[in-house]
């Protein structure tokens, strides 16, 4: 299992989000408080985010824990964006790809993470990845089902679909190919976070106007204002707003 974060919000050096916060991402890769699959987080790290007037993300991603990197402090220090997506994993199976199974996983001006496991990978989304143009396949980052997930959203958005649209309808798809699936998806392009709770915990903190905005597997602190999203739910926020919609079971 994993923990992830996005931030939209005033500019702040990535510590602030990550390393500062007395339950931030950097303390959960060991000590979650909220994680109902496994404990330690300890196989890759990532965070990817934006700089003013690039549209295009920066990403650093490794395949060790979080808390062994020193350059990562270094860099948690200095850099300072408006918006980041970042995640810290547990491993559903051990592989060899290294820091490309990492998310955040990137494509234009979006950056994905998926908390969770597909339920009876790799075969149960057999059918469902053979909907998916070849080229999309063999172009996959990692042989992980994160990274399967990740094409079946990006092949939504290039069609046309809007970031809570295309993330939504994969759940849908996967969820009916592979029941018992965990499929806590994040989803942010600089401007806008899209997430799923579906079987794990999500929470928020919003703060109206032009403010913060933090969508994250549980709380980095004990801020009162933090709300849990509900299992079965699809969130849509950007500064300052967020919109709640269930989403359906799949029928069986």
């Amino acid at each position: 299992m994993c923990r992830h974060i996005a931030y939209l919000g005033p500019e702040v050096a990535l510590g602030e989000v990550l390393v500062e916060p007395a339950h931030g991402l950097y303390r959960q890769s060991w000590a979650p408080r909220h994680q109902r699959y496994g404990t330690v987080n300890a196989d890759g790290f990532g965070v990817g985010w934006y700089a003013q007037g690039d549209p295009v993300p920066a990403r650093y991603r490794r395949a060790g824990p979080i808390w062994a990197d020193r350059s990562f402090a270094d860099l948690a220090r200095v850099v300072r964006t408006g918006a980041l997506v970042a995640a810290v994993r547990d491993a559903t199976l051990s592989g060899a790809d290294a820091e490309a199974a990492a998310a955040p996983f990137a494509a234009g001006r979006w950056l994905f993470s998926h908390n969770g496991a597909v339920a009876g990978w790799p075969g149960s989304l057999a059918l469902p990845a053979g909907r998916l143009p070849a080229v999309e396949l063999l172009s996959l980052e990692a042989r992980n089902d994160s990274a399967l997930v990740w094409a079946m959203v990006l092949h939504r958005l290039r069609d046309g679909d809007e970031p809570p649209q295309a993330l939504a309808d994969t759940v849908l798809d996967v969820a009916a190919a592979a029941p018992g699936s965990r499929l806590n998806l994040l989803l942010g392009d600089g401007a806008t976070i899209a997430a799923t709770a579906w079987g794990d915990t999500l929470w928020y903190l919003s703060e109206p106007g032009p403010g913060r905005t933090v969508v994250a597997s549980e709380p980095y602190d004990d801020d009162p204002r933090w709300r849990e999203v509900p299992d079965r739910t699809l969130l849509a926020a950007n500064r300052g707003e967020v919109l709640l919609t269930p989403l359906k079971e799949p029928p069986a």
